[in-house]
């Protein structure tokens, strides 16, 4: 098995003014308030949020992700000097949180910046203490943590070193990304940290976020044809991570919590719980596998072979963004994946 432990690097001083002292080796000071002329500087954890600042933000804002590649894992990735830099300079800072990218913990606290942080997380619904969402979306609520059916019985699946800066949360899926609901509010209150830092171009990142969650609407209402015409479909995902949008589309996740859970955690799938899936890849109830390309292992493969055996469409959805895709983009690619496999 292929995954996990997190092993962030905190650096020195020394070894940061080394790195600055190198011509091209770190970005360029951009002064107070993080801004590079009239743009803001955006560090994003991954390449998923830098896309979604890019929306909002426009020509406003310079955004940096840290994870840029899908061979880049962000539970395991090592921070940099040069990333430590970049967050010392930035203007704005974006993380998932939940435990998801737990480097930046250890990169905004060596960084000593004093940039405002949003964590995604915190605008998901079943993230303990968030706020509540816009009240049209408040009977639409997942399930809380403790309730899910998806919910990892025994934390997030993470291993993690001691003093990382995060404790998991038991139950609770941290891949929000794939979450309509918290990605329109994201969208919402980027808009308004964005004006804050540079209110001449207020309203242009309102006007632009508020075109983002139009778009937003637009995938909803191709989630919203799924669950008229599949609702209750049953799927099989190797790992948590499309949970959220297949729940948006009415669909049942019908994976036993226990192969998911190893399979994010690195670890063996049990024997029984192994078993336990082949049988029901084998009962005919399955309409479609989803698989994270990213990791995986004989389990994944086992069971991934099985479904193409038994003639059960296997689709994949990654953790990174696509090279040449949009989040917008990207999450209709995904929809439209999953509407055609059902099909």
């Amino acid at each position: 098995m292929t995954r996990r432990l997190l092993t962030p690097v905190v650096l020195g001083a020394a070894s940061v003014f080394a790195l600055a002292g190198c011509a091209g080796g770190a970005p360029a000071s951009t002064g107070s308030g993080g801004a590079t002329g009239d743009k803001v500087a955006v560090v994003a954890s991954t390449d998923v949020y830098g896309s979604i600042a890019e929306a909002i933000g426009g020509d406003f804002v310079d955004v940096t992700s840290v994870i840029t590649s899908s061979s880049q894992d962000p539970h395991e990735y090592e921070a940099s000097a040069q990333d430590q830099l970049t967050l010392k300079n930035a203007g704005l800072v974006i993380e998932n949180g939940g435990g998801y990218d737990s480097f930046m913990e250890s990169l905004i606290d060596a960084s000593g910046t004093t940039a405002p942080v949003i964590t995604a997380v915190e605008f998901n619904h079943d993230y303990p203490g968030a706020e509540s969402h816009d009240e049209a979306h408040a009977d639409e609520a997942s399930p809380a943590p403790d309730e899910s059916a998806d919910a990892h019985a025994e934390g997030d699946g993470h291993d993690h070193t001691e003093g990382d800066g995060h404790d998991h949360i038991e139950g609770f899926n941290e891949h929000v990304w794939y979450d309509p609901h918290t990605v329109e509010d994201l969208a919402k209150d980027l808009a308004e940290h964005l004006g804050e830092l540079a209110p001449d171009h207020a309203a242009d990142f309102t006007a632009n976020a508020d075109a983002f969650v139009e778009r937003i609407a637009g995938l909803e209402d191709s989630l919203g044809q799924i669950e008229a015409t599949d609702a209750g479909a049953k799927v099989f995902v190797t790992e948590p991570v499309p949970v959220y949008l297949i729940d948006a589309a009415g669909l049942d996740n019908a994976t036993p919590n226990e192969f998911s859970e190893s399979v994010e955690e690195g670890q063996d799938v049990p024997p029984a719980t192994l078993l336990e899936s082949l049988q029901l890849l084998d009962s005919g109830e399955i309409r479609v596998m989803i698989v994270n390309p990213q990791t995986g292992g004989a389990e994944t493969t086992q069971v991934e072979d099985e479904a193409k055996a038994k003639n059960i469409p296997v689709i994949e959805f990654t953790e990174t963004l696509p090279e040449g895709q949009t989040y917008i983009s990207w999450m209709q690619s995904n929809i439209t994946a999953l509407a055609d496999a059902l099909a």
